[in-house]
């Protein structure tokens, strides 16, 4: 039976078999501009149809004081709400954006965090978000993402990454008090797009890279002490209000799944098989069918390096790993980088749509 996207992805996230794996798309603006030309399209929402994408992500509008860029934060030049600034690096084949500054690197109390200028949930406006919804749905219901922000990164970001971690070994206070401005702000915005939208968001979404190549970039020990319960504000309230969960971070960090499962969390991205512990065998062994996985297939060497059979046979290897009875959404294991060949790309895509449970 040929599934819509919203039905192929509840079955998959289920653990029940869908009529193919759920698709996502995951790319550099670079990317994607060069799939559109390859297909000679403008229309973004297009694209997506045309790779058989399954998962829309919805998004706020931003309303408030001109001096900000927006919470576009990672994506533009300038500040952002949080007072963070952004610069761009550009290489060869593409531009990425780092912090530049951190508006709270010299702070030495709470009374100043207290006092800082912090960005009010008015400034996001979620009115637009049910229309969008709608438009979106209109044809075929599609699995409707929301992003609920990164408490962890950015507190971090607003302190600066050092001194972040080092405020969780010397004064957590520090610390602590920013994950909870953060994830105040957050919850409230996140709240109002639930209101906004009358159940027609399907997944809740948080984000916060935790993990790096060769493990986490902070003990499970400090990460459950003090990070969990402000990760775990945007996952387990909209849990227990009937949204799927979804959280990503980049690497390995394989030794909190356990906790962030017993959140509530459904699915985890984007899967990085190159780091440690994270190849789709030790997935399956470790957490068998008590969380969906959503990635997976590697930027580091198969797509950029392989050749189109390379491709097909890894995505299918995967597959029949981590998707054998539902519970895996395939999506490469990180953003394609702009020199990976586009015939790659398409093999990826072409597989999954071809594969049949």
């Amino acid at each position: 039976m040929i599934m819509n996207s919203y039905e192929r992805v509840i079955n998959a996230i289920n653990y029940k078999k869908p009529d193919r794996p759920p698709l996502g798309y995951f790319a550099t603006p670079e990317v994607t501009a060069k799939l559109m030309n390859y297909f000679n399209i403008k229309n973004y929402e297009k694209l997506l149809g045309m790779l058989g994408v399954d998962f829309r992500y919805i998004s706020s509008n931003y309303i408030g004081p001109e001096e900000f860029i927006g919470m576009d934060y990672g994506i533009r030049i300038g500040k952002d709400i949080w007072g963070i600034v952004w610069k761009a690096i550009r290489t060869k084949f593409s531009t990425y954006y780092e912090i530049e500054s951190s508006p709270l690197a010299n702070i030495n109390s709470l009374e100043e965090i207290e006092e800082y200028n912090w960005p009010d949930p008015d400034w996001i406006d979620v009115s637009n978000l049910k229309k969008e919804i709608e438009k979106i749905n209109y044809n075929e219901r599609k699995a409707i993402v929301f992003s609920a922000g990164r408490v962890f990164s950015n507190a971090w970001g607003l302190r600066g990454f050092e001194k972040f971690l080092i405020d969780l070994i010397t004064q957590p206070e520090i610390a602590e008090m920013l994950m909870k401005k953060v994830s105040d702000f957050f919850f409230e915005v996140t709240r109002r797009a639930v209101e906004a939208t009358g159940g027609l968001i399907d997944i809740i979404e948080s984000l916060s890279d935790i993990g790096s190549q060769n493990g986490m970039i902070l003990s499970p020990k400090l990460w459950r002490k003090y990070v969990k319960y402000w990760t775990g504000r945007l996952i387990e309230p909209f849990k227990k209000d009937g949204y799927k969960t979804s959280y990503h971070s980049d690497g390995d960090f394989t030794d909190v799944m356990d906790d962030l499962i017993e959140m509530g969390l459904d699915i985890v991205n984007p899967i990085q098989p190159k780091a440690r512990n994270t190849d789709p065998e030790n997935l399956k062994a470790l957490f068998g069918d008590r969380i969906a996985f959503s990635g997976g297939i590697d930027i580091q060497e198969l797509l950029p390096f392989g050749t189109p059979d390379d491709v097909k046979r890894e995505v299918t290897r995967t597959i029949n790993i981590l998707g054998t009875n539902g519970g895996y959404i395939v999506a490469s294991s990180n953003a394609i980088q702009p020199d990976t060949p586009l015939e790659n790309i398409l093999a990826l895509y072409q597989t999954v749509r071809e594969y049949n449970y």
